[in-house]
């Protein structure tokens, strides 16, 4: 439990609210258990992107498969 309350309390000093698991509403626990950025809008693609979504959004998946799968899948 402690751990826990750290978790929040460093992700909440880092800006922003923090959920149960320690990580904050713009990013996710991907199957590996790491913490990955959700994908973004952006005019250009942004630091760290490793694909397009075909809804023009910049993904920054660590992995091929899932990757914009609530976002049309990759652009081409």
């Amino acid at each position: 439990m402690r751990l826990l309350t750290l978790a929040l309390s460093v992700a909440m000093a880092a800006g922003g609210a923090a959920d149960a698991r320690g990580h904050r509403g713009d990013t996710y626990i991907n199957s590996d258990g790491v913490v990955v950025h959700r994908p973004v809008r952006a005019p250009s693609p942004p630091p760290g992107a490793t694909a397009q979504c075909r809804d023009g959004t910049y993904s920054f998946s660590l992995h091929h498969q899932g990757t914009c799968s609530y976002h049309g899948g990759v652009m081409s």
